[in-house]
């Protein structure tokens, strides 16, 4: 699913849950393994939804309680101006997307954070929130846009609740 090159293939979704001081020194396959590890052992919640397109694995998105990630919670960026108890477990994150080459702007991000609103409620969520970037007429580069875009959070019903930076916003959906 994440490729053997670019930033999905490095970080194997392990940015999100790690200390930065851990994953920055941790070798690719290692972090793989930490991933299929994780996969393998869930049996509450999945921390992840795969897309499929017919058989065709196309797509992935981190979701889970928002305490679980460890880069977001010590994070000066998402908090500015909110006061909220960053360790609440009932309020869910969906934290990254990664949609494979060849299957991108065909809106499998969108139905990925669709799904990720689902799965967030059916496992007792309170309120998703998400952490994108807004797009503007320019250009993002991919690694940058695996925090999803503005747009798709708009259209998937969630509202703007902090503009920490001129390009991040923190956009909730409450339920």
């Amino acid at each position: 699913m994440f490729g053997t090159r670019g930033e999905a293939a490095k970080c194997q979704c392990q940015r999100a849950i790690l200390p930065l001081r851990e994953y920055w020194h941790m070798p690719r396959d290692v972090r793989e393994a930490f991933l299929r590890k994780e996969v393998c052992r869930s049996r509450a919640a999945a921390p992840g939804l795969v897309a499929y397109l017919a058989a065709d694995p196309v797509g992935w998105c981190r979701v889970g309680p928002r305490s679980n990630f460890a880069p977001l919670r010590n994070s000066p960026v998402p908090w500015a101006g909110r006061d909220e108890d960053k360790e609440d477990p009932s309020v869910w994150a969906v934290v990254c997307f990664v949609v494979r080459a060849g299957y991108r702007k065909r809106g499998i991000s969108q139905a990925l954070a669709t799904a990720a609103i689902s799965h967030a409620r059916q496992n007792g969520a309170v309120a998703l929130e998400g952490y994108p970037m807004a797009t503007g007429d320019g250009d993002i580069p991919w690694g940058e846009l695996r925090v999803g875009a503005r747009g798709v959070f708009q259209r998937c019903g969630f509202t703007e609740v902090a503009r920490p930076t001129q390009r991040r916003s923190v956009m909730r959906i409450d339920f």
